[in-house]
């Protein structure tokens, strides 16, 4: 996790504060540099055409997108590792996990220690993903 750069960055996109309170807490203890959103719009409205770091993804609580919310989430999403974390876990989730560019899924709560591996290994671009 020592890796410098903007590599280092984690955008936290969750509705739910103290959820994106406490990811960041755990990021910052890490060495990363938390970017805590409440909304894929807001993460949109932060992010620019050169979006570096990850992203933590609550599915689909995080999601209200129109059809130009998706078109601009999936050009961004296209560029950044995404992985996904839910309070609730099935086919129908884990699809719209896959839809949304995750290349990892954890349910809620989420052990530390796994989710800061992933961002790690999404982060070097490892091949260690997993299927949804």
């Amino acid at each position: 996790m020592s890796s410098p750069g903007p590599s280092r960055i984690v955008y936290v996109i969750d509705g739910d504060a103290a959820v994106r309170e406490a990811l960041a807490r755990l990021l910052d203890a890490a060495g990363l540099e938390p970017r805590p959103c409440v909304s894929v719009e807001e993460f949109l409205a932060e992010v620019k055409a050169d979006p570096m770091g990850c992203v933590l993804l609550d599915v689909p609580g995080a999601w209200g997108g129109d059809a130009a919310t998706r078109t601009s989430w999936q050009a961004i999403a296209g560029k950044l590792p995404v992985i996904a974390l839910s309070s609730s876990d099935g086919p129908v989730v884990r699809r719209r996990a896959r839809e949304m560019g995750a290349r990892h899924f954890f349910r809620k709560p989420v052990d530390a220690a796994a989710l800061l591996d992933s961002i790690d290994w999404v982060a070097h671009g490892d091949a260690r993903d997993a299927p949804l």
